[in-house]
């Protein structure tokens, strides 16, 4: 009795690269032409100039509670922000940081899947033929450049409005002291990059839910709302050191930048409690992407 064929592989058709098909560059230009990208950057440039019409408007600054580091320490930006440019740029990190610069990090990340599913031409793309892992890569690889623009964004502009309004000068402390004119870019950058990653757990989360829904609200929505539910649980101190393993708990240890003295231990703990979470997130949306089945 003669075996059963083997069956063979085909080969690529000439001039196929799985590796060339959706290039970031033009998934960065369709993400860029839209609509909600250019809302989004508007805000975000739009608000150091919000501010300093309102600090016009009511007076000096000052009076609020600062945000703090991992440490427990804690910081009232407020009340030098208009001391020179250095500080308005990192009062208007203090007060975007918990929410605003949460949105477009899941507006960005929660939507790029699930609209390609709304508007039924993901299949097309699968079609096309782009292999999953390969439109996965480039929509997160585009979607997390976008995401790091514009928490770039609002500090570049909060710096050059801040310089026009308040001068350029140290980085005055609200405990005292101030950091050298030439110290305060590198800290300001330290602290988006450290935004940055500690945002990365909603960027896996809206990320992991627009693969699963065809619905973009809904991956957005699920994304801050989880990442607000994550807030309040940090305000519970009844639960003691299990809010260490929040990562909410830790998206003020920027606030350690900010000292004479760098502190790198609640920026250090934060980063690596963003990334695991971040990583499984980011796995699970892969796995389970590439054993979908496809009808939008």
């Amino acid at each position: 009795m003669s075996s059963a064929p083997e069956i063979q592989a085909l080969p690529e058709a000439p001039g196929y690269r799985s590796r060339r098909t959706l290039p970031l560059r033009v998934e960065a230009m369709r993400q860029l032409r839209r609509r909600r990208t250019l809302l989004m950057f508007g805000v975000l440039a739009a608000l150091p100039f919000v501010l300093i019409i309102a600090f016009a408007v009511g007076g000096t600054p000052g009076g609020g509670e600062g945000g703090g580091g991992g440490g427990g320490s804690r910081i009232n930006l407020m009340d030098v922000a208009t001391e020179s440019a250095a500080n308005f740029a990192a009062t208007c990190l203090f007060v975007s940081a918990g929410f605003l610069l949460v949105v477009p990090v899941a507006l960005f990340c929660g939507d790029t899947v699930a609209s390609e599913a709304s508007w039924s031409s993901l299949r097309y793309l699968l079609a096309a033929p782009v292999p999953r892992a390969r439109l996965l890569w480039s929509k997160l690889v585009v979607a997390l450049g976008f995401s790091l623009a514009a928490m770039v964004l609002l500090p570049l502009v909060a710096l050059a409005a801040g310089a026009a309004a308040y001068g350029w000068g140290p980085l005055k402390l609200p405990t005292g002291g101030a950091l050298a004119t030439s110290d305060t870019v590198p800290r300001l950058a330290l602290v988006v990059a450290f935004v940055f990653v500690s945002q990365l757990v909603t960027a896996g989360l809206a990320f992991w839910l627009s693969t699963k829904t065809d619905a973009p609200l809904g991956a957005v929505g699920g994304a801050v709302g989880l990442t607000i539910v994550g807030n309040v649980l940090d305000a519970v101190t009844a639960l003691g050191t299990w809010r260490e393993f929040l990562p909410a708990h830790w998206q003020f240890a920027w606030a350690d930048a900010l000292q004479p003295d760098l502190e790198w231990g609640g920026m250090v703990k934060g980063a690596a409690v963003s990334v695991t979470y971040a990583l499984i997130l980011f796995a699970l949306a892969f796995r389970g992407f590439s054993r979908k089945d496809i009808v939008s």
